[in-house]
């Protein structure tokens, strides 16, 4: 794991360490002073970039930490540093004019270089600002310590710090409605331990913590959508190119394996990963060490449709002699996408796709501890496996559908702003597809009408008593029965909070305490979005949320995997996209199309793009019948039953009913055992560990695994 700590303020008390006497284990240290920051595993040296600026002086810019013995002059009170730690496709330049504009109190622009990274800005010696990415995937999270602030870009740290113990009440939010921040507020798997929330920065002035948001919302103006689609596959462009060129003409990684192709891409994510490899595939290396320049014709034309595309038709070269080629990872047929166009520097390895649940029943103990359980801990070998094969840098789609999303709760908000008329094509298609899997009077009759009942009825809902609506149903367990068609899914999904998949196992218990904390989230403040772009916003910090622990867990020591679907420019552009355009059948593969076709290739297929994606759950279900006996093992006793979390007796009647051959499961059910299995993975891991394995200078906590049951 990679993070990033540090603290701000006065830390002081009596019977305990100070500051000066507690340290990261492993961390390097990239400022000092009251406010130090370290940098903690295996960071790159390209990966940290300092800025200072002193007065007088010109910004001096470096990459990496500080070398010992090189002592820098002592800050003063006008002295402004920024520390810019991940993948970020700033220059030099760029990042001297960010910190000196920062001086202004601006922090926003720093958000929009291409990439993927944490900013932190220092100001004077006593004041320091982080800021998040608008996904998730870079979160921040801070904690009052002996009278300032410790801060980091993870959680566990944290806890360790503190001696934390676990908050089964944000574990019980989790579970019963992972989606609603109305319920996990800004809590985190550990008492204690705060989040900030994506899109805001954390600042820490005189010690205490202040979050402010630095995005302002989208505005309800209607939007066009030729420069929508023009802004996100620039942005889109740029995050590929900010990876590819970055890592290739970059000094190899001493910590990485030398056997390990230095580029890769992931196709195990559809559309969205055959756009990302094909894009990769056409960038022009800069030169690197050893490397000549790639030979090209003299005067290539431009075949993009973006005005200033940096992509160009390629020679007909040896992949070689036209740059790296690119490892692309797949499990057989599913690189069909990428293979349908000409892509000669794309060499394919396939791995065997394995199964979900592998190595459960062998050792629970024995895999990584992520930050928070998320549902890759069920995956974790499976995942590692495929990511072994790929390259030391690492490409995948993921995020692509959220990002892009037509969520159906958007359908709604085209009733609100009167636009009512442009639900046709959507519940056409929704209605279409019921017609080929549930009959002709479903799927021309029911489906049509639920869904837009279900679309004005949210269009109208007020969310205060949806609120209330939501924790009178956890409280007397009335969940609606799974929806079996696309239209009964969107119908159920047109709502301001939805339950998660695996509330229906909780205990009454658990249920209560997160219907008590909804009561109280429906007397605050109202939001100023419409529902349709909530839902769809909360959605994607969701599975931000579980790429991060997806990192986590499956990433290789050395490695680096990638997500440009989820970089702060890549978001922006694709909330620029009108309502209308990404709920038209087939919107997502037909935006990415269009991103292909901007990037010079109008060599795809009629077809690209409209094959449908597999289904995993044989797959899921083969797992968990593999691994019955070692998950009957790991629920004979669970602490999330110790924690008063489950009702034990329904998780072990469903499992046994999911590895049954033919047993039909209602929608859903994969997911929620999957959720719930992770957890007791996590709980097992955390109570596990050891206390003040992250630091050096703790005295030792008595402390317990979890804070008792949900209150």
């Amino acid at each position: 794991m990679r993070w990033l700590t540090g603290w701000s303020g006065e830390p002081h008390g009596a019977g305990g360490p100070s500051p000066n006497g507690v340290r990261p284990l492993a961390g390097a240290v990239l400022w000092t002073g009251p406010n130090p920051l370290w940098a903690v595993g295996d960071w790159r040296p390209d990966e940290i970039r300092l800025v200072s600026l002193r007065p007088g002086a010109d910004p001096v810019v470096t990459s990496g930490p500080p070398r010992p013995g090189h002592p820098e002059p002592e800050d003063t009170p006008a002295t402004t540093r920024l520390a810019v730690l991940g993948r970020c496709g700033a220059t030099d330049a760029e990042l001297a004019a960010g910190l000196a504009a920062a001086r202004g109190g601006a922090v926003r622009h720093l958000t929009r270089w291409p990439g993927s990274y944490t900013a932190v800005l220092r100001s004077g010696t006593r004041s320091t600002v982080l800021l998040t990415d608008l996904a998730g995937a870079q979160p921040v999270f801070h904690t009052p310590w002996r009278g300032g602030t410790a801060y980091a870009t993870a959680a566990l740290p944290l806890a360790d710090l503190i001696g934390a113990p676990v908050d089964t009440g944000h574990l019980a939010a989790l579970l019963a409605c992972p989606e609603s921040p109305e319920a996990l507020g800004n809590g985190t798997p550990y008492a204690g331990v705060l989040r900030v929330p994506p899109g805001h920065s954390l600042g820490i002035r005189g010690g205490r913590p202040y979050l402010a948001g630095y995005e302002p919302e989208p505005g309800p103006d209607r939007r066009e959508d030729a420069p929508a689609v023009r802004e996100l596959t620039r942005a889109l462009l740029e995050a590929v190119r900010c990876r590819v060129r970055t890592t290739a003409a970059g000094t190899p990684d001493p910590q990485s394996d030398p056997e390990r192709p230095r580029l890769g891409v992931d196709l195990s994510y559809g559309t969205a990963s055959a756009t990302v490899a094909l894009l990769a595939a056409a960038v022009p290396l800069a030169p690197g060490p050893g490397r000549a320049p790639a030979r090209t014709p003299a005067a290539p034309a431009r075949t993009g449709a973006v005005k200033g595309s940096w992509a160009r038709r390629t020679s007909t070269e040896p992949a070689e002699e036209n740059g790296e080629a690119l490892t692309a990872v797949t499990h057989g047929d599913e690189d069909r996408l990428a293979l349908a166009v000409d892509a000669p520097r794309l060499r394919h390895v396939v791995v065997p796709p394995g199964l979900p649940y592998t190595g459960l029943g062998d050792d629970p103990l024995a895999g990584p501890l992520t930050d928070e359980p998320g549902p890759a801990l069920t995956a974790a070998a499976r995942l590692a496996a495929r990511f072994r094969a790929g390259g030391t840098d690492h490409l995948t789609g993921y995020g692509a559908r959220q990002v892009l999303d037509g969520h159906p709760a958007r359908l709604a908000d085209l009733v609100r702003t009167g636009r009512a008329r442009e639900l046709l094509a959507p519940v056409a298609a929704l209605a279409g597809a019921d017609r080929a899997t549930a009959g002709a009077l479903t799927g021309t009759v029911r489906t049509p009408v639920t869904v837009l009942r279900a679309a004005h009825r949210l269009a109208r809902a007020d969310y205060a008593d949806a609120l209330d609506d939501l924790a009178v149903r956890l409280t007397v367990r009335h969940f609606a029965e799974p929806a079996g068609t696309a239209g009964a899914s969107s119908a159920a999904d047109l709502a301001w909070n939805v339950p998660g998949p695996a509330a229906r196992w909780l205990s009454d218990e658990a249920l209560t305490t997160v219907a008590q904390r909804l009561r109280i989230a429906a007397r605050g403040p109202v939001p100023v979005e419409h529902p349709g772009a909530r839902r769809a916003r909360l959605a994607l910090h969701r599975h931000a949320t579980a790429y991060r622990t997806l990192v986590q867990a499956a990433e290789q020591r050395g490695q680096r995997l990638h997500a440009p679907f989820l970089d702060n420019q890549v978001v922006r552009a694709a909330r620029l996209l009108p309502d209308d355009t990404r709920l038209q059948p087939g919107a997502r593969p037909a935006l990415l199309r269009s991103i292909l076709t901007g990037a010079g290739r109008t060599d795809l297929p009629a077809d690209w793009g409209r094959t449908p994606r597999p289904d995993r759950a044989d797959e899921a279900r083969a797992g968990l019948r593999l691994a019955a006996d070692g998950l009957a093992e790991l629920f004979h006793h669970p602490l999330l039953a110790d924690a008063g979390l489950i009702d034990l007796s329904a998780v072990r009647q469903t499992l046994a009913s999911a590895a049954e051959p033919g047993r039909d499961l209602p929608p859903g059910t994969l997911a929620g055992l999957a959720d719930l299995v992770a957890t007791e993975l996590w709980l097992r891991r955390i109570a596990a560990r050891r206390h003040g394995s992250c630091w050096t200078g703790l005295p030792p906590v008595e402390r317990k695994a979890l804070a008792g049951r949900p209150a």
